[in-house]
């Protein structure tokens, strides 16, 4: 073959792998228009959905608090405290609590009849805050429907005694038997008068207080709390313990005398609750009442705290005073 032939046939090759690079370069670019108009196609979709997405939290949210409707009697920062006391009582003991709590239960059974006991004394009052943690992390709704149902006993009046029943009845944390307001209306069947108050049926069944939950519920998430139960006296907290003390019902009352000191107990009047119809039901903290029933709590009130069986866990048996775990916060 020719020099002239050869340099024909690599003119020609070099030529053909010319026209094959350009026909790769053009792929290249069409593929790159056609992804980047896909992208932005998504990105658009996106932000259309984010948006939209976001106005309707805005309304729902706005829509809610708008209509969020208070129970009665509240007080504290945004109407989001039930009182339980005397108004003027000298200290003050602030209590974050989900009725599907555990930890929840066993302090209220190991405590009741301590801090009934100072309420009617007028050294402590107590205002309540309502969680519902354990919805979020068990799943259902019971801590909200009973919430609900407890911020309807205090329109009612019987606040104190429908907690302490609701409490005294808790079922176990993975069954939500308290998202049945079936049940809840039953278990106020055992605080006197109040399945029967006016108002207290419709109010439960049609969830009048949910969004006022709801409210307390998010506060409670934004707080800084690390579970429930959260107790502060007099803003300080003493759950499980207070400095190097460990929460006891004495210790408890020791801590309110000493923040007491030298100050009036209170005299003023609370709304007068409703005792119990059951054996285990828990009699109101009216100021000046007799002493709560033997049968509230099976224990003397300067028994320390001690786990159920299904409680969370507890401390060791040496401990003087059983710590309670509180529930994790979401």
């Amino acid at each position: 073959m020719s020099e002239k032939n050869r340099e024909g046939k690599r003119t020609a090759r070099e030529r053909l792998q010319q026209a094959r690079e350009a026909d790769k370069v053009r792929e290249r670019r069409r593929r790159t228009v056609v992804m980047s108009v896909a992208v932005v196609g998504v990105l658009g979709a996106v932000g259309v959905i984010g948006v939209v997405a976001s106005e309707v939290g805005k309304d729902k949210s706005d829509n809610a608090a708008g209509s969020v409707s208070a129970p009665s009697g509240v007080k504290g920062t945004d109407d989001l405290a039930i009182p339980v006391g005397a108004p003027d009582a000298p200290s003050t003991l602030t209590v974050w609590e989900d009725f599907r709590c555990p930890a929840c239960a066993q302090f209220e059974n190991a405590f009741r009849d301590t801090i009934h006991e100072l309420e009617r004394a007028g050294q402590l009052k107590v205002e309540y805050h309502l969680a519902t943690i354990i919805d979020g992390n068990m799943g259902g709704s019971g801590s909200l429907h009973a919430a609900n149902a407890a911020a309807c006993a205090q329109d009612a009046g019987k606040f104190s005694p429908y907690h302490d029943v609701l409490y005294q009845h808790q079922p176990p944390e993975t069954n939500d038997a308290f998202a049945k307001n079936s049940h809840l209306l039953d278990l106020a069947g055992k605080v006197e008068g109040l399945k029967s108050a006016p108002g207290f049926r419709q109010c439960v069944d049609a969830g009048k207080h949910d969004d006022w939950v709801k409210k307390s519920a998010e506060k409670f998430r934004t707080g800084g709390f690390s579970g429930t139960p959260t107790v502060l006296l007099n803003g300080e907290s003493v759950f499980p313990k207070k400095g190097s003390e460990n929460l006891t019902p004495d210790n408890l009352k020791k801590w309110v005398a000493a923040a007491n000191k030298g100050k009036k107990p209170g005299t003023q009047t609370p709304s007068a609750p409703a005792s119990a119809s059951d054996t285990g039901g828990a009699s109101g903290p009216a100021a000046g009442s007799a002493a709560s029933s033997e049968a509230e709590v099976p224990r003397s009130a300067s028994a320390p705290a001690s786990a159920p069986p299904s409680g969370p866990v507890s401390a060791p048996a040496s401990d003087p005073a059983a710590a309670v775990a509180p529930s994790p916060a979401v």
